[in-house]
């Protein structure tokens, strides 16, 4: 097949997105696909003009990455180094490159990543992608909008409300909330701008922290607990990992710096515990409409309640990556998962 990887563009896990892609593409070409890994703002300028057998140059389109940083990239630096400096977010030739292929791998992460409006866009388009469809991925992207229909179908999550900028106003007890409590921006991932609460004084300080990134916010009650992640891959649950940061929380450094989390596939947990977590995980993705793949993210308190804090459409495929390694513990390879995740969405353009 020509399939186009994509990845990049202006999120602030970018750099996530590009190692992610990076590693699908190696994998893709390995099982004999010709493969383009396209960055999604930058696109690619061909000085010829003429995109005919680009497929067959296996080149790589966009920048690469050593190594995912500590800090999240700065959208500002992105947009000046584009040679064209369009405002548009397809870089140049993007559209057409993704047409010509038989499919589009969709390896972006955050924002318009997984926000749908790409998918929308590539519906309009008539091109094939990886992944959930535009409805389901706005849904998830949305943190609060997900929690109401979580708690709407019996999944348990963490009781919390919405905060618009314009009412950032507000103290944690005239949100119907008490410390120690989370704040996160509504439509963040990798656990950028998320804060753990446990004073006023480091609650406003939170939210100035979590409004750098977005306009509404999610605020929490803080469970404490451990960790946990669960990926659905057509409808089927894989087996439940547990994730546990060497210090502090699970926040984006300790989610890509190699040994700054404890990761056990399967979890050393109870075994009526990890089906329901994984009955739960199901559920969401069903109540989402996340019908390929996803990764829903779990606590487990220290009664042993379990909660269900998001769902991710578009987990990451990097070397520390959850999916992977839970594919992985039920006897799928890096590469075999690949070709799944696009089989499972070849189904729906038949």
């Amino acid at each position: 097949m020509k399939i186009v990887v994509l990845a990049g563009g202006l999120s602030a896990e970018r750099d996530v997105s590009i190692k992610t892609g990076e590693m699908v593409t190696q994998a893709l070409r390995q099982g004999g696909h010709k493969v383009i890994l396209l960055d999604v703002f930058m696109g690619y300028e061909e000085q010829s003009g003429d995109l005919s057998g680009i497929f067959d140059r296996e080149q790589e389109t966009g920048e690469s990455v050593e190594g995912i940083k500590e800090t999240a990239p700065d959208p500002a630096k992105v947009k000046a180094a584009r040679g064209d400096q369009s405002d548009c977010f397809f870089g140049p030739n993007v559209i057409e490159l993704c047409r010509m292929a038989d499919i589009v791998f969709m390896a972006l992460h955050g924002e318009d990543g997984e926000n749908g409006k790409v998918q929308a866009a590539f519906d309009l388009f008539g091109i094939r992608y990886t992944g959930t469809g535009y409805l389901g991925s706005a849904l998830a992207m949305n943190k609060g909008i997900a929690k109401q229909l979580f708690r709407q179908n019996g999944i348990p999550t963490p009781r919390g409300v919405s905060l618009k900028k314009s009412a950032e106003g507000h103290t944690v007890a005239e949100l119907g909330l008490a410390l120690p409590c989370v704040v996160k921006p509504c439509c963040g991932g990798s656990s950028i701008g998320v804060s753990i609460v446990r004073s006023d004084e480091e609650f406003h300080i939170a939210l100035a922290e979590a409004f750098r990134w977005e306009d509404e916010l999610v605020i929490e009650e803080y469970v404490e607990g451990r960790e946990f992640s669960v990926a659905v891959v057509d409808g089927r649950a894989l087996p439940v990992i547990e994730i546990a940061p060497v210090e502090g929380f699970y926040d984006y450094k300790n989610k890509y710096k190699a040994g700054s989390a404890v990761e056990t596939c399967p979890a050393e947990i109870p075994e009526d515990t990890a089906a329901k977590m994984q009955q739960y995980a199901e559920c969401a993705a069903q109540v989402l409409g996340l019908d390929a793949y996803s990764r829903s993210d779990f606590l487990l308190s220290r009664e042993n309640e379990i909660f269900c804090l998001e769902s991710n459409t578009l987990p990451g495929m990097t070397p520390t990556s959850l999916i992977p390694q839970e594919a992985k513990a039920a006897g799928i390879s890096f590469q075999e998962l690949c070709m799944m995740l696009i089989e499972i969405s070849l189904r729906r353009y038949s």
